[in-house]
């Protein structure tokens, strides 16, 4: 028996990226071994690292159905998009989950009110893709490989963001430029809750940074398309195994990476990562950096790696602060953005947030 099912924007995207690699090693949506191994030990069945569930939810009628059903046929706004062989149908205890997963199950964190509000029963299986018009300006490891070997870069880099770039995550590509022959600037362009950049705000920002600053032939820059998950140190990882997919050798992580408000430690991610991948099982080298700041002292923008200044010196870089100064079409303190990148969100107007 087969049936159809109207899936989102967002599982649409997770379909896509199962199918080009992405999220490699999947080549379907979880079975409910497998999720119940993430999410309990970070890790599939056989043992590979994987920190996040990439599960199909679907409602209780279709779920009824699907128990009897070889294969379901994916819906998006009215057109056929791919399927779903069905391999295992199961139930989960979501707010037992995303206490495991997000460390809290507050419904004012952005991904655990995502997650809860989705359907509870889901089904695993591998997944093909009927409309190869979805594949049009889609990121795909063989096209970043390829860019990268024909750049001749050997060491690779990958620096996830959300957001315009700032001082201190100059910093840190600058940081991984020293390191590596080449930097992949990949921003998350995919769902994010409100009041975060917009796509076009993140992009134009970079692309002015790409132009006008970094080194010719040393930077490529493109867009990740998938949602933001704000699930901080497990997030961190399941963004390195990206990377890795897409041919990068090194990942960046710094502080509080992928997290949201006050739910994860400074450095949580930095911890999760050293107690995940020792013997390198990632596949992928992590850069563990510490958060740049502005001291006044030294002038310039440091970490507490390299410089010794306490406060009054030091300044802290506030992607808060830059983003409510931004929103008032002023540009932000110098010391944390450049001007000319914010004049290029400043342009934008009212298309500057989501």
């Amino acid at each position: 028996m087969k049936l159809s099912y109207e899936i989102n924007e967002e599982t649409l995207q997770d379909l896509i990226n199962l199918c080009v690699g992405l999220y490699a090693p999947l080549d379907g949506f979880m079975t409910s071994l497998d999720y119940h191994h993430v999410v309990n030990d970070m890790k599939l069945s056989d043992k590979t690292i994987w920190t996040l569930p990439i599960t199909l939810d679907i409602n209780h009628e279709t779920f009824v159905k699907a128990v009897d059903a070889d294969q379901i046929v994916l819906i998006y706004r009215g057109n056929e998009v791919g399927t779903v062989k069905v391999t295992d149908c199961f139930k989960i205890d979501a707010r037992s989950d995303v206490k495991k997963i997000y460390k809290t199950d507050d419904i004012n964190h952005p991904g655990v009110k995502k997650e809860i509000e989705r359907f509870e029963f889901r089904v695993g299986g591998k997944v093909t893709l009927s409309d190869s018009s979805l594949l049009n300006n889609v990121l795909r490891p063989e096209k970043t490989k390829d860019v990268f070997s024909q750049k001749g870069w050997k060491t690779i880099v990958g620096f996830q963001t959300r957001n315009p770039i700032h001082r201190a995550h100059e910093h840190l590509q600058r940081v991984g430029l020293d390191l590596c022959d080449g930097l992949f600037i990949n921003p998350l362009i995919g769902w994010k809750k409100k009041g975060d950049f917009s796509e076009e705000a993140v992009m134009k920002a970079y692309q002015c940074m790409v132009n006008d600053f970094y080194p010719k032939n040393r930077v490529y820059l493109e867009g990740l398309k998938t949602h933001m998950r704000y699930a901080g140190p497990r997030e961190a990882i399941f963004h390195a195994i990206i990377r890795k997919n897409l041919g990068c050798t090194h990942f960046i992580i710094g502080r509080d990476q992928a997290g949201v408000g006050n739910y994860y430690g400074k450095y949580e991610a930095h911890e999760l990562a050293q107690a995940l991948t020792r013997g390198n099982q990632l596949g992928i080298d992590l850069l563990l950096l510490k958060g740049p700041y502005y001291c006044n002292r030294c002038g310039q923008i440091v970490s507490e790696k390299h410089c010794g200044h306490e406060d009054p010196d030091v300044l802290h870089v506030s992607g808060t602060q830059i983003r409510d100064t931004l929103n008032q079409n002023r540009r932000p303190d110098p010391r944390f953005m450049r001007p000319e990148i914010a004049d290029v969100i400043i342009s934008l107007d009212d298309k500057k947030f989501i």
